[in-house]
Order: C-alpha cells, then sequence, then structure tokens
C-alpha cells in the first residue's frame, strides 16, 4: 500500500514536470513560406511552389512564442540544409496582423532569393525563442529546369480574353463566322492556331479562382490566393509587404532586357493588367497599384500601359478622381520587413500621396500621353519610346456601345451610351494593340505584351449576352492583328487563352421567331411566351445569321431566330432574349450616381422587367459568377506545340519561360546569385 507522504511526494514531483514543462514550451510555426503540402499536411506531395532557375521570391515565416511573455529573438532558414545568406528581418505583430495571429507572433523574412540548381529543394526555418527553447519546420519547393532545344523567341504575346471559356468562343464564332450545313463559313483567328491545350484554373485557395491569380499563375508559374496578385499569401493587414514572387516580366527584363507592355479594356488598376507588374494582396488597392506600374518600371520594363482607369492618375482634389491614402503605400526604411522590399528586390519605396499627379509623372518619365483614340492614331511610333493611354476614368466602354457610338456620330447623332459616359472618342482593343505593336517592335532585345479583353468576363458577369458576344469578337480582331505579327517576323510566340470562365454561359439554342414576333411575345409577357413560344432546341435551333457590316460587326444582335444563351452561374435576373440598350451601372464609374448614368439599370432584376420572365438563379446576390470549368489555350509560333494536352495554369509560365530561354541561358541569368551558394 503507497503511503500518504509517497502518494503526496509523487504528486508533486509530477507538479513540478508539469511546470517545468510549461516553462519550457517551444515556439510553434504557423506559416511558411512558399507553400507547400510538406508544411501543411506532411506530404512530399504534391509540390505546391515552382520556380526557375534564378527567378525570385520570398521567404517568410510566422512563429508563435509558446505565450506573450516569450520573445522570437533570431530565426535562419536553410534550403538543402544550407543556411541561406542574408538578414532575415523580424517583425512582431502587434496590430498588424490579421485578428487571428496574436500580437506577440513575429513574421521571419528574408527577401528575394533565388536558386539556380534544377529539381525539388526543401526549405527549413528554424526559430528560437528568448527562454532557450528553438522550432523548426520543414516544407519543400522546385526548380524546374530550363531546357535546350528549340527556336529562342525574342517576343512573347499573351492574348487573356477574361472569363473566356468555350462557350463565349463558341458564340462569337456563330455571330461572326455563320454555319453553313453544319460547317463554319469564317473561322475566328483564334479558331486558325495550330495548338489547342485546357488549362485548370484552381488558385491557392480555391477551385474557382478570381483574375488575379487566374493571371498571375501565367506569369508567376505559381498559385496565388484569390484577390493577391504576384504574392504568397501572409499573416499582415498591409496588402503591399507579403512575400513576392518574380514576374515573367521582372524575369526576362532583369535577364534579357525585355520590354513590358499591359493593355486592357478594363481600368488598368484592375486584377488581370496589374497581375503582370503590380504586387499586392489586395486588388482593390488602387493608388498603389497605379503608383507601382510607374515607379516599379524599371524592375519590369513598362514601356506601354492602356486602358481605362484615369481615375487613379489625377490628384485627390480633381472631382471624379479615386486617389486616396488608405489605398497607397509606404515602405519604412526602419523596419526591414518592409525596407528590404527596397533593399533587396530595388522596388520603390512608394509614398502616401493622394495628391499625386500621376500622370504628369508618367510623362515626365517619357510616356507619350493618349487621352482618346484621335491622339492615339496621331502617334508616330518612329518617335515614342514609351506610352500611355487612359481612354475613360474606370473600365472602357464595350465594343457594343462603342460601335453604336461611331455608327451614329457618322449620321450626326449623339447621346449614345459613349455620350453618358463622357468619353465618346475611345479606340477598340484592335487600333489599341496595334499601337501597342508598333511601339514595342522597336525594343532591340524583344517585348511580353499582355492584351486583355475584359468585358467578356464583366458582361458575363451582368449576364448580359449581347454585350459580352461582341467583346469576344472584338478581342478576336485584336488576335488576327497579333497572329499577323508573328507570322511575318517569325520570332513571336502568342498564346490565346482567358484566367478563367464566367457565369457558366451555355449556348441553347436558336430563336424559333423573328425580332419582330419576339418582341410582341415580350409584350405579352411571362414564360409561356417567352420561353415555350421562343426557345428553339437541337434542330429547332438552326443556324443563326448574323450580317456583318463594313467595320466586321453585325450590323444588328437583334436578328430573326437569334441565338439564345443561358446561364449555368446565374444571378436572378429578367430576360427578354432582346439586346439591351443600355448596360448596368459600373460601380467602379466615379460618376455612376449622377445624371445620366444612375438612370442606368442598376441590376439584372431592373432590366427587362416588362416582358415579366424571371429566371431564377442559382447563386445569391444580383452578379453571376465564375465557374472552375477548365477553358481553352491555343497557341501560334515558336514554342506553341509544347502547350497541348491538359495543362495547369502555373505550367503556362515555364513553357513561355522555355521559349524566351531557347538554346542558351538568358544572358545574365548564370551570373543570378543562388540562395544556397554564399556571396
Amino acid at each position: 500500500m503507497t503511503s500518504p507522504l509517497h502518494t503526496a511526494l509523487r504528486l508533486s514531483a509530477i507538479g513540478l514536470a508539469l511546470i517545468t514543462a510549461v516553462a519550457h514550451a517551444a515556439p510553434t510555426v504557423s506559416r511558411l513560406t512558399p507553400p507547400s503540402e510538406l508544411f501543411a499536411r506532411g506530404n512530399p506531395g504534391p509540390v505546391i511552389a515552382r520556380f526557375l532557375p534564378g527567378q525570385r521570391f520570398d521567404l517568410q515565416a510566422t512563429v508563435r512564442p509558446d505565450d506573450a511573455s516569450k520573445t522570437i529573438t533570431s530565426a535562419s532558414f536553410a534550403i538543402n540544409g544550407k543556411p541561406v545568406e542574408g538578414n532575415v528581418a523580424l517583425k512582431t505583430c502587434g496590430k498588424d496582423c490579421l485578428a487571428q495571429v496574436p500580437s506577440h507572433a513575429v513574421l521571419a523574412t528574408l527577401r528575394a532569393v533565388s536558386v539556380m540548381k534544377p529539381g525539388l529543394h526543401s526549405l527549413t526555418v528554424t526559430a528560437q525563442q528568448s527562454d532557450g527553447q528553438s522550432v523548426t519546420a520543414k516544407g519543400n519547393f522546385e526548380v524546374v529546369p530550363l531546357l535546350a532545344g528549340g527556336q529562342k523567341v525574342k517576343n512573347i504575346i499573351v492574348m487573356l480574353g477574361d472569363g473566356m471559356g468555350a462557350a463565349q468562343r463558341t458564340a462569337a464564332r456563330i455571330v461572326a463566322g455563320g454555319y453553313a450545313q453544319g460547317k463554319v463559313i469564317t473561322p475566328l483567328a483564334m479558331d486558325t492556331f495550330p495548338v489547342t491545350g485546357m488549362v485548370k484554373t484552381a488558385s491557392l485557395n480555391s477551385v474557382v479562382t478570381d483574375s488575379s491569380p487566374g493571371m498571375t499563375a501565367y506569369v508567376s508559374g505559381n498559385k496565388n490566393n484569390n484577390n493577391e496578385e504576384g504574392v504568397f499569401p501572409d499573416d499582415t493587414i498591409d496588402p503591399f509587404d507579403n512575400p513576392r514572387i518574380e514576374y515573367l516580366s521582372e524575369y526576362l527584363h532583369r535577364t534579357q532586357g525585355k520590354a513590358l507592355g499591359v493593355v486592357t479594356t478594363a481600368d488598368v488598376f484592375d486584377a488581370t493588367p496589374a497581375g503582370n507588374a503590380v504586387h499586392s494582396s489586395n486588388r482593390g488597392a488602387g493608388t498603389g497599384i497605379v503608383d507601382q506600374y510607374l515607379d516599379d518600371r524599371g524592375l519590369t520594363g513598362l514601356s506601354v500601359l492602356m486602358g481605362g482607369g484615369r481615375k487613379w492618375f489625377v490628384p485627390a482634389s480633381v472631382p471624379g478622381s479615386a486617389r486616396g491614402d488608405k489605398t497607397d503605400y509606404a515602405f519604412s526604411a526602419t523596419d526591414a520587413h518592409t525596407a528590404d522590399i527596397v533593399k533587396r528586390w530595388k522596388a520603390a519605396p512608394g509614398q502616401i500621396d493622394k495628391d499625386r499627379d500621376l500622370l504628369a509623372d508618367f510623362q515626365a518619365a517619357g510616356f507619350t500621353y493618349a487621352a482618346d483614340k484621335t491622339k492615339l492614331d496621331s502617334i508616330d511610333p518612329a518617335k515614342t519610346d514609351r506610352l500611355l493611354g487612359l481612354f475613360a476614368h474606370a473600365n472602357m466602354n464595350v465594343a457594343l456601345d462603342k460601335l453604336d457610338g461611331r455608327r451614329h456620330k457618322a449620321r450626326g447623332i449623339t447621346g449614345r451610351v459613349v455620350d453618358d459616359y463622357g468619353f465618346p472618342d475611345q479606340p477598340m482593343l484592335d487600333e489599341m494593340t496595334a499601337k501597342a505593336l508598333s511601339v514595342l517592335e522597336r525594343k532591340p532585345k524583344g517585348f511580353v505584351l499582355m492584351v486583355e479583353a475584359a468585358s467578356i468576363d464583366k458582361q458575363a458577369h451582368n449576364m448580359d449576352t449581347e454585350r459580352w458576344m461582341l467583346d469576344t469578337l472584338e478581342f478576336d480582331r485584336a488576335i488576327k492583328l497579333v497572329q499577323d505579327f508573328a507570322r511575318k517576323r517569325g520570332d513571336t510566340l502568342v498564346i490565346v487563352t482567358a484566367d478563367h470562365e464566367c457565369s457558366g454561359v451555355a449556348l441553347i439554342g436558336g430563336a424559333r421567331v423573328s425580332d419582330a414576333r419576339l418582341q410582341e411575345l415580350v409584350r405579352e409577357g411571362g414564360a409561356a411566351n417567352i420561353r415555350d413560344k421562343v426557345v428553339g432546341i437541337y434542330e429547332q435551333a438552326g443556324f443563326p445569321k448574323y450580317k456583318l457590316a463594313a467595320d466586321g460587326y453585325p450590323e444588328t444582335t437583334d436578328i430573326d431566330h437569334r441565338l439564345l444563351v443561358g446561364y449555368g452561374a446565374n444571378a436572378d435576373r429578367h430576360e427578354d432574349f432582346r439586346t439591351n440598350d443600355r448596360p448596368l451601372q459600373d460601380p467602379q464609374q466615379p460618376f455612376v450616381k449622377k445624371e445620366p448614368l444612375s438612370a442606368y439599370p442598376a441590376n439584372p432584376m431592373a432590366r427587362d422587367a416588362d416582358g415579366k420572365f424571371m429566371v431564377t438563379g442559382q447563386v445569391p446576390g444580383d452578379s453571376a459568377v465564375h465557374t472552375a470549368t477548365d477553358i481553352p489555350l491555343s497557341a501560334f509560333g515558336p514554342g506553341a506545340w509544347s502547350f497541348t494536352g491538359v495543362l495547369d495554369n502555373t505550367d503556362v509560365f515555364f513553357k513561355l519561360a522555355q521559349a524566351a530561354h531557347g538554346v542558351v541561358l538568358p544572358e545574365g541569368l548564370a551570373a543570378a546569385p543562388s540562395a544556397s551558394r554564399k556571396k
């Protein structure tokens, strides 16, 4: 029998051991960047983070002391067991981290690391706590080899139809090309590309991506979280201090001296254009995003920037300006966590400057500025090294409305949508692309150009069928132009793809009635008239026949026996199958709440209501959404045949880089510092 004294002594010893264990509890690592399954779940694969030889990226770990009385005194990173040279900045969270992260947690960051040796690499972080306890966590990443062989291309052009899935392409083909007994009469330019594959579009944190990681996967080789561009996720609330990943434009500018061009029909701050040159965890931080375009042009080689978004370029005191301190950034010289972005990446320090005249600063930096099509047409590319075009306050008007404005202006009629927006002289996407090429082709070391048809997505969100269809036609005209450019030169690789599909577009058939009869049925109203008497499926769909005008676009989209489109990822809407005379209100426009724009329909339920045919949505809210559907990619030029099969979106980056690599290492790459090699 155990004596009471023995029991008391044993319990005392256990208590002392517990106290000692608590006193010496080790810190923990809650996040290790680059992300890996090895760290997250203990699995060696699949490998999440992949890089080119010499491509730069940041290392970071979030380390949590065991309690608030302890601190993290030091941290170090190792690759394949060898210490990585460089300053590891320690930042205590305080109020600067996400709510779920304790204020005494520490971010350990080492900026602008690169590894030359191809293969799978281990990454470890070791951190010491103030009481002597330490913690080590392990992850992995891969360096993808650049292989000898194949023609080295001088120029890379990425044609990005935002939200453009297979159905959007097919719809454009039906409208523009027409069918004769089941055969296409005139194919789209993108249909004539010799190689087509399929692309998986998931982001780092969802099977359904948004445009930020949808774009950056193609030009960084890595997955990003939704709403983030060119960065890995971290635990801070600052949208500009996340761990960076070097873009294709930055990599090829640094190693080969290539220039960058960005052309879009969106606001230039938008996710897709920014996802080629800007590093931010918040795609909405517009002031800092547009500032980065100019201030970090030494990293990207930015030489052409065109689209909408003038509201970000004028001081906050100017009516309509969107500049604001809350969406800007400035890297502190006394905080190594952000100071090393300037020191090691050679990025601009930034400045909180809502009253900055960015338009004037672009011009002072040598950019020729075009505010409308007339000015754009007048620019002599032989005398222009850098070009800025801003053709709207925010997003540009879509092709349907630009064409409507031009056609009515030719007859002396105003008061159209483009007039309401205040920008009646906007260029079409192919006109912007032509001018961009004329400037960039003079770059002696070549260029990377991204051309985005942004409103295929934006109008699919609105379930505004004819508007996204004509934007797809506008996009294809720009594709034809770059295809001709590439065919003539022989040194240019062109890919046509999308960042994701939008709205679950389905081509359900054709109208069984004339447009005049459709209008009668709309007046009678209800599903029994607008749906049951109109929608023709299977052989009843026939072959819709659109007649093209001299400008290459349909004379009208309200034809007899028109193409009918449904949506699989739709919100509630009214439908009458006719072209909407006005687009929905665009909340990005600074004057959207003032006349005449305030009179535009606010949402799909405020449109076509007279027909009394409501289509119930499958998603909440008033906008259709992106889908997880694979999307097509077509390629033309040297290196095109590598884009076959079913690809991950990050695979595209390595194939583009391989084409730029050719048979020899890019100039300067061999001299890039290695993270696993001492300086």
